[in-house]
C-alpha cells in the first residue's frame, strides 16, 4: 500500500513510502525557483524506481509549509490534483514537523528541538517541539516567522537544539551542536500514516504566515474618455 509524499517548502523532494514507513524510492533537488519544472518529472522518476504504478498509490502526502507562496503552492496544487485524479485522499503535514521528526531519531526523550528554516527577508520560519521517541514529536510552539535574533532571545527556545537551514544561515541561531536538516518527505509520510491511524484529519491548508511578495493592485486604472 504505497504512499507518495512530496514537499516544496524549500528544495523539491519526493518519496514513495510503504505503509510500514520503509522508503521505496526518493528524489530531491535544491535548485531554487524551479519547483514547477522539477516536481512532475521527479514524481515519475520516483514511482519508476519504486516499481509502483500511480494507480496503486493509496494516498498522497504533502508538506504544508510554512514557506514562501510560489514554491509551496506548486507542491500543494500538484498533490491535490494528483489525489483527485486517482480518487485517493491527500493529507497535509507541516513541513517543520518532518524536520523535527528527523532530528528526534538521534535525540533522547524529553529533548526540545527548535526548527528554523529560511523565510528570506532576513527572517526564519520556526517552531518548537519536544521529543517523545524516534519520529514522535509534540508541537510546543506552533510555526511562526521572526528575525533570527528574536527567536534566539525568546525564552521559550532556551536550551533547545537548533535544527534546519536557519541554523546554517544565521549566526544568531548557530549554537553549538546545531544541525542543518532539510525536509524529508518520507518523514512527512510516516507522520501522516501515524496521525491518520490515530483518527486525525490532516487538511492541506498552506502555512504562508505572511502575504506573498506580489499582490494585485487595489483597483483598475481609470480610463478617461
Amino acid at each position: 500500500m504505497p504512499v507518495l509524499a512530496l514537499d516544496t517548502s524549500s528544495s523539491v523532494a519526493v518519496a514513495v513510502v510503504g505503509d510500514d514507513g520503509a522508503v521505496l524510492a526518493a528524489r530531491s533537488d535544491d535548485q531554487p525557483r524551479h519547483h514547477a519544472e522539477l516536481l512532475a518529472p521527479m514524481i515519475e522518476a520516483a514511482l519508476a524506481e519504486a516499481g509502483v504504478d500511480r494507480h496503486a498509490l493509496t494516498s498522497v502526502v504533502v508538506g504544508t509549509g510554512p514557506a514562501p507562496f510560489t514554491g509551496l503552492r506548486v507542491g500543494l496544487v500538484t498533490a491535490r490534483t494528483l489525489a483527485l485524479s486517482l480518487g485517493i485522499p491527500v493529507h497535509g503535514v507541516p513541513s517543520l514537523d518532518a524536520v523535527a521528526a528527523t532530528a528526534s531519531r538521534t535525540l533522547p526523550v524529553g529533548a526540545d528541538v527548535l526548527v528554523a528554516t529560511d523565510a528570506r527577508r532576513r527572517e526564519v520560519y520556526w517552531a518548537l517541539y519536544r521529543v517523545h521517541g524516534p519520529g514522535d514529536v509534540e508541537v510546543v510552539v506552533a510555526p511562526e516567522v521572526a528575525a533570527p535574533a528574536d527567536v534566539a532571545a525568546d525564552p521559550r527556545t532556551h536550551g533547545a537544539l537548533v535544527v534546519g537551514r536557519g541554523a546554517a544561515l544565521y549566526p544568531a541561531l548557530a549554537a553549538e551542536g546545531a544541525l542543518d536538516v532539510d525536509v524529508d518527505p518520507a518523514e512527512l509520510a510516516r507522520l501522516a500514516l501515524a496521525r491518520v491511524a490515530a483518527g486525525q484529519v490532516l487538511d492541506t491548508e498552506p502555512l504562508y504566515l505572511r502575504r506573498p511578495d506580489a499582490v494585485p493592485s487595489a483597483g483598475g486604472k481609470r480610463v478617461l474618455g
